[in-house]
């Protein structure tokens, strides 16, 4: 049985959800898991684990800077155990955007690092207009103008594809500790 971190960085939630339904899964195929907030991660504690996954989700076209900061500080480590990454983000609903070699939020990110995960993936997140306040409701109404997406702020839409989250689960969960 292996032991996994699943560290998530998350604006709205999401995230999260996703995380949680990766740990679900990976306990189901026998693992013991343990789902931590970036900001609440103990750091001494690492060590302990054989596999670790790390979720984090975009706003305005960044992951944030913790991200890459824990990313940064951890390489070594990272590259010792058997590792994955997923990036959250609305540009992710579109078909041409939504794999690692596609979406350039991923891309972004590795450019400004040197880390190699082992397991990958980008999952489109979703859009809760009537929870953001006036300023990032305006902001993202006008990115989804752009980019072709849904302006109704009245609505809530959900993006997630959870069959490839189901996917991504079962592979990241199945991986071998051989490092």
């Amino acid at each position: 049985m292996s032991h996994i971190l699943i560290v998530y960085s998350t604006i709205d939630g999401q995230t999260r959800r996703i995380c949680e339904r990766i740990a679900i899964i990976c306990r189901e195929a026998g693992s013991g898991v343990d789902v931590v907030e970036l900001a609440q991660l103990d750091e001494t504690r690492l060590a302990e684990y054989d596999k670790i996954l790390l979720g984090a989700s975009i706003r305005y076209g960044r992951h944030r800077p913790a991200v890459q900061a824990f990313v940064q500080r951890y390489q070594a480590l990272l590259h010792q155990k058997v590792s994955g990454f997923f990036s959250v983000n609305a540009v992710a609903r579109k078909a041409d955007k939504n794999t690692p070699q596609t979406n350039p939020y991923m891309q972004k990110f590795f450019a400004e690092t040197d880390w190699q995960p082992d397991c990958l993936a980008v999952f489109a997140g979703r859009i809760i207009y009537p929870e953001y306040g006036f300023f990032d409701r305006n902001i993202i109404r006008f990115i989804m103008w752009l980019t072709k997406g849904p302006t109704n702020v009245t609505q809530r839409f959900e993006f997630t594809d959870w069959q490839k989250v189901d996917a991504f689960a079962a592979q990241f969960a199945t991986m071998m500790v051989e490092k």
